[in-house]
């Protein structure tokens, strides 16, 4: 036998030709070049901010624990005052739509928000305006229950600067200028006015003192004529580039602080103020309710407009608060989310908002005789 490594055809059987093997199956790669393109498309639009800032409800917290005055004057506090807040995003192209489609969140131009001032300095402009909130509330507080209170213009605080502008680089927000070139400027409408004798490519010295610093220093700067926006798409020319609010350093009968973390803004000054009043009298100021407050304060008791607040008003509710005091100004915005269970009243001054809470059966401390804090001669 030989071993035949080639078959031989079967009689009556035809023999079949070899299938050749299926030709290779291209890989369609489109699925993944629409994944690629669309995840391109995500990580640009969530780097693209927009000029809208998204304003969304915040938290309602008790005051009193942001409140320290001495242990000998101290009351235990029954039912503390709630000061509230909100969240606020800026708005980018990836989130524009998820803000649209969210309930209780408006969307502000930033102009609305940062009042013309660049984003960058947005954090900054929130710190000052809660520090000056908390110094005018321990003046309107201390002063409402008759302890001595004094004031001293201290200069002109930088609340902003404008882009482009010789400012921009050279000042920042919360510093306080005290002087140009030698001329006292004890507060802001000073500091204009002696601005207003300078022009376009002179060299000036301002005495300027840091944020959280106590030694001023020598700023010297060469003023340039700039067009800027200083909001609403108005254009002006500026030399400096700056706007100021007056610095007044009050000095208070004894030691008390209010030091309010991680929220920034005005809005809480009638929150503090009634805190320490309540923190400084019998401890019941709300007479038994959970009461919430929101509205700017200065030293003399007046109360100002905020923004935010039907987002507030949600905010509080969340919290149980049954009695909400907002400004006048946003009465309206505050009811259009009103529950069942939330009264809701204006008040122009501090005075009106401690009849609300006597009408409830709040303790509330005898008016003294002066209620309007001293001032002291200006500094140099």
């Amino acid at each position: 036998m030989t071993d035949d490594t080639m078959s031989t055809p079967t009689p009556g059987i035809e023999s079949m030709p070899a299938v050749p093997p299926p030709p290779p199956r291209r890989r369609r790669r489109w699925p993944w070049a629409i994944f690629i393109a669309v995840a391109l498309i995500i990580a640009v639009a969530s780097r693209v901010d927009l000029n809208y800032y998204a304003v969304q409800p915040g938290t309602a917290v008790p005051v009193q624990q942001f409140i320290t005055v001495p242990a000998d004057k101290g009351h235990r506090v029954a039912h503390s005052i709630l000061l509230t807040d909100v969240q606020i995003a800026q708005v980018s192209a990836l989130s524009y739509l998820y803000y649209q489609l969210q309930a209780n969140t408006d969307l502000f131009p930033l102009e609305a928000i940062t009042g013309g001032a660049p984003p960058s300095e947005f954090t900054a402009q929130g710190n000052l305006e809660m520090s000056q909130a908390e110094s005018s509330a321990k003046a309107a507080a201390l002063t409402r229950l008759g302890y001595p209170v004094t004031s001293q213009a201290a200069g002109a605080v930088v609340a902003a600067t404008y882009p482009k502008t010789p400012a921009f680089a050279a000042l920042n927000v919360g510093d306080v200028i005290s002087a140009v070139d030698g001329t006292s400027t004890p507060n802001a409408t000073d500091l204009v006015d002696v601005l207003h004798t300078y022009h376009s490519g002179q060299k000036i010295t301002l005495l300027v003192t840091g944020s959280g610093s106590t030694t001023p220093a020598s700023v010297p700067i060469t003023l340039k004529n700039t067009l800027v926006d200083v909001g609403g798409g108005v254009m002006q020319t500026e030399d400096l580039g700056i706007q100021v609010d007056d610095q007044v350093n009050y000095t208070f009968p004894f030691p008390l602080t209010i030091n309010v973390a991680n929220i920034g803004g005005p809005s809480a000054g009638l929150a503090m103020t009634l805190g320490v009043i309540d923190e400084l009298t019998g401890g019941s100021l709300t007479g038994g309710k959970t009461v919430a407050a929101t509205g700017t304060i200065d030293a003399q008791g007046n109360v100002g407009d905020v923004g935010g607040v039907p987002q507030k008003t949600i905010a509080v509710e969340n919290a149980g608060a049954t009695i909400f005091l907002v400004p006048p100004q946003e009465f309206n915005a505050a009811k259009s989310k009103q529950s069942k269970g939330l009264q809701i009243y204006a008040v122009s001054t501090l005075d009106q908002a401690l009849a609300v809470l006597a009408a409830h059966g709040g303790v509330v401390p005898p008016a003294p005789a002066h209620s309007t804090p001293t001032s002291a001669p200006a500094g140099g």
